[in-house]
């Protein structure tokens, strides 16, 4: 069919520039070139080695660490293809900082979810594209075309190939309940909720309860990231008091702060199976060892882009 637009372009920020190629690799593409780097004070420039007037062009640019670095270079970059006259712009971001700052939860703070949705907008992104939002409410935060992905079904796909005996899905806390849900019915499997409370000046957490029976089972504990690994490793320890037979995790986000890594290592969790949305460290990797499983995203970010290219539905390939 004809194009809606010119040239399918993809431009890589320096955030995750492996997985970049992975989705050009599936598209038959280079990546556009540029310069794009920092000046001694922290300035970040971005310079486009030839024009993209009237091109469909694709940023790929995860907000990790460092955060805020990367935030102004994804804003940077979509400035510059706009002033390029680009045809359109789809600003891909397939980890989403901030996701967990989507509401007041309590008097004088910020939404910055909602900010950063208005400066991708502004900066001049006509479609956003990400992957596993935090809370599913952010996409109505944009003013523009949203598509939010999920890696439940190649979890789904990988964990249907270990052959687990008699396995159950674990929400690590009731934001999780929904994301869980959906898994489970992809598995077909029972599913089991922790329920977690916060400490009222946010220092520390609880677990309450466990609603479902892990007993003698395999439990699966699915979440949307993982940062310091607090909430999943001590939701691996608490379904084991439940009777738990062997744990495992599939989490899309593998932010990994400070010693998550070390803490997921000293944990029950068997097996901890992420994507590659951000890049983990050398180190990090090393720490885990064969405990970690990473699935790579990039064809099914590549795929996406060639329907969104071609003007082809996006959710036939997830259906609910």
């Amino acid at each position: 069919m004809d194009k809606m637009y010119g040239e399918l372009t993809v431009l890589s920020g320096t955030a995750n520039e492996a997985l970049a190629g992975d989705v050009c690799r599936y598209l038959g593409i280079e990546p556009l070139p540029a310069d794009i780097f920092q000046f001694p004070n922290e300035n970040v420039f971005c310079r486009l080695h030839r024009s993209v007037r009237a091109k469909d062009v694709f940023v790929i640019q995860p907000m990790c660490s460092p955060v805020n670095k990367n935030i102004m270079e994804l804003l940077i970059m979509i400035d510059c293809l706009r002033r390029d006259s680009t045809g359109r712009i789809t600003a891909e971001v397939p980890y989403y900082a901030y996701g967990r700052t989507d509401k007041k939860y309590q008097p004088r703070v910020p939404i910055t979810a909602r900010l950063l949705a208005d400066l991708i907008t502004v900066a001049g992104a006509d479609r956003f594209l990400t992957v596993d939002l935090h809370a599913r409410q952010i996409q109505g935060f944009f003013t523009i075309p949203v598509d939010e992905l999920t890696a439940l079904y190649m979890f789904a796909d990988y964990i249907t190939e270990l052959g687990l005996e008699q396995p159950i899905v674990v929400a690590p806390d009731v934001g999780a309940v929904r994301r869980a849900r959906n898994f489970a019915t992809r598995l077909n499997a029972p599913l089991a909720i922790i329920e977690k409370r916060r400490h009222a000046d946010g220092n520390g957490m609880e677990m309450l309860n466990l609603i479902g029976d892990v007993a003698h089972r395999s439990a699966i504990i699915i979440d949307d990231e993982v940062d310091t690994g607090s909430t999943l490793t001590r939701a691996a320890a608490y379904v084991q008091t439940y009777g738990a037979e062997r744990v495992y995790a599939c989490v899309t986000h593998p932010i990994l702060s400070a010693d998550a890594a070390q803490s997921i290592r000293d944990s029950v969790i068997e097996k901890l199976v992420v994507t590659d949305t951000v890049p983990i460290a050398p180190e990090k990797r090393n720490l885990l060892g064969d405990r970690l499983e990473v699935l790579h995203i990039g064809p099914l970010l590549g795929e996406i882009i060639r329907r969104i290219h071609e003007g082809i539905s996006v959710g036939d390939m997830f259906p609910e």
